[in-house]
């Protein structure tokens, strides 16, 4: 992608910079990378924690203006930089879809991914809980159910909303990722891993999860 000074997003694989660069690529944005340091407790050294206090990646820089939330970065580049088919706007019939499940990727889903991550692969083997992932991993399983039958119709929708990609599909595409390094989405419904096969065929989900 050619380099633009104005936008430049702080990445790293398989982090939920991901979201950023697949809505930056999917909306052939251009913009650059830098890809902070990951030392453990002190990601990016002092130059990173002044864009980020919380040294989190990702983030986004557009000029003066720093964003640090993924799906809010994306929500701001639709917005900023569109119209983009990405957003599914209020004059619609699936707006309300839209929006839940744009929201569901991280408000109902990124518990308990993120504790099935941490408890059967990231933390120290002595310091995972395997009850605490067993719960973890049912409660997944509860909303890998429901984005089958309520968020794909059992297969009847390709995406989520508005018969198109959007959105809703970054945030609930990355959530499955995650379960994917993780060998945690074998046991997911059919009509979920059909879903994640076609966001993978996508050239700019291939480009934003490659490195």
């Amino acid at each position: 992608m050619t380099a633009d000074p104005r936008l430049t997003l702080y990445h790293a694989p398989m982090s939920r910079s991901v979201r950023a660069r697949w809505c930056l690529e999917e909306m052939g944005l251009p913009y650059r990378i830098e890809r902070p340091n990951f030392q453990h407790g002190d990601v990016g050294g002092a130059a990173f924690k002044a864009v980020n206090p919380l040294q989190k990646i990702p983030a986004l820089q557009d000029g003066e203006d720093i964003l640090l939330e993924s799906l809010a970065i994306c929500d701001y580049l639709a917005h900023r930089y569109g119209p983009t088919p990405l957003v599914v706007t209020p004059d619609e019939a699936d707006y309300g879809r839209y929006l839940e499940w744009t929201y569901f990727g991280e408000a109902t889903m990124a518990m308990g991914v993120n504790l099935t991550l941490a408890h059967t692969s990231l933390l120290p083997e002595a310091h995972r809980n395997p009850g605490l992932a067993k719960w973890a991993r049912g409660e997944v399983d509860k909303q890998l159910k429901v984005l089958a039958e309520r968020g794909l119709e059992n297969g009847a929708r390709r995406f989520l909303a508005g018969d198109r990609l959007t959105l809703a599909d970054m945030s609930l595409g990355y959530m499955i990722f995650l379960l994917k390094i993780v060998k945690q989405f074998d046991g997911a419904p059919e009509p979920v891993r059909a879903y994640f096969d076609r966001l993978r065929q996508l050239e700019s989900w291939k480009r934003a999860s490659a490195d």
